[in-house]
């Protein structure tokens, strides 16, 4: 039976000296090296850092490496030492994960989960099942072996300071681009778009009624976007946000026109909800200079064909 919630589950921030699990719900590393940079990083910044048991395990049989999977995310849950659990990297294979996990046993000790890419999958369920927010963020063997400043201070602003998202700047080399100008406030929703767009169909989507909805992705190219929206758009989504907001849809070899066809198809998805406010180009993705977003916050934005954007919670993500 899973577990029902009438509110948001707030994790609490991290402070200097906790212990921070490590765990690899998705795809492995094939440089381990990093994962000891990683560590280096997080116990030069003052944390404990406890790997799971079977952090980077590749096993070619599917049962085997979920079963060794869940074991972590539920020793990390249940364990009173670790108060915030680190993803590895995100690939695929966490939305296997995602019936058998306990739900009640996460309800029951919330804690800071971070990570993003496949690691969406994990977000919206555990946010549909228990409340709980996390946080789409750097991971250890993409980001954290060694961030940029950027990244550094939106991700330990985000888990240390429950004030810190009250306010978030965009970074000066991404460009936002106003797509119909306005104001919304609603939970702050969203991730990968080809794993959110999975999960269509399934118990581990949340509501999209009255939401903040961001999206990004990589390597895809503006007709596998089109079609991936239009999913959305056809499961009646897209009209019941309050915001659509596009983050850097990155890594696609440059084709001639490309950048003008995803434009447009973001121009389009736009309009199918003419109540919407709509964005593009916030800085999150799979990118260096990567703002850490918290998935299932009460958030508010707003922009204006000026340029002028804000971006912020209405109350703390993190609690003292």
């Amino acid at each position: 039976m899973f577990f029902g919630f009438m509110k948001n589950l707030t994790p609490k921030a991290l402070r200097k000296g906790d212990t921070i699990g490590l765990i690899s719900p998705s795809s492995h590393c094939a440089y381990p090296e990093k994962i000891g940079q990683a560590i280096s990083y997080l116990e030069k910044n003052g944390y404990q850092v406890k790997p799971s048991r079977h952090l980077n395990r590749i096993n070619p049989d599917p049962a085997i490496a979920d079963r060794e999977k869940l074991h972590d995310i539920h020793e990390m849950f249940n364990d009173p030492s670790v108060q915030a659990i680190f993803c590895l990297r995100g690939g695929a294979g966490a939305a296997r994960l995602l019936n058998k996990i306990d739900y009640n046993l996460v309800a029951a000790n919330p804690k800071i989960l971070a990570g993003y890419s496949d690691i969406t999958a994990l977000s919206l369920a555990l946010y549909a099942k228990t409340g709980l927010i996390s946080f789409s963020g750097p991971m250890l063997a993409t980001e954290l072996y060694s961030p940029t400043p950027y990244t550094e201070e939106h991700f330990w602003g985000m888990l240390t300071s429950p004030n810190f998202a009250m306010s978030l700047q965009n970074h000066p080399s991404h460009t936002l681009t106003c797509i119909r100008e306005g104001m919304a406030e609603g939970q702050l929703l969203g991730g990968n778009l080809s794993v959110l767009s999975s999960m269509i169909g399934t118990p581990f989507l949340p509501s999209f009624k009255e939401t903040l909805l961001f999206l990004e992705d990589i390597n895809e190219p503006a007709y596998r976007v089109d079609r991936m929206l239009s999913h959305l758009s056809n499961a009646n989504l897209l009209t019941s946000c309050s915001a659509i907001i596009f983050g850097q849809f990155s890594g696609e070899p440059e084709k001639a026109g490309e950048d003008e066809r995803m434009k447009r198809v973001f121009e389009y998805y736009s309009t199918l909800n003419i109540h919407a406010t709509a964005l593009s180009g916030l800085s999150f993705g799979h990118i260096s200079d990567m703002m850490t977003i918290p998935v299932g916050a009460h958030f508010k934005v707003s922009i204006s064909p000026s340029g002028t954007f804000s971006f912020g919670a209405l109350e703390p993500v993190v609690a003292e």
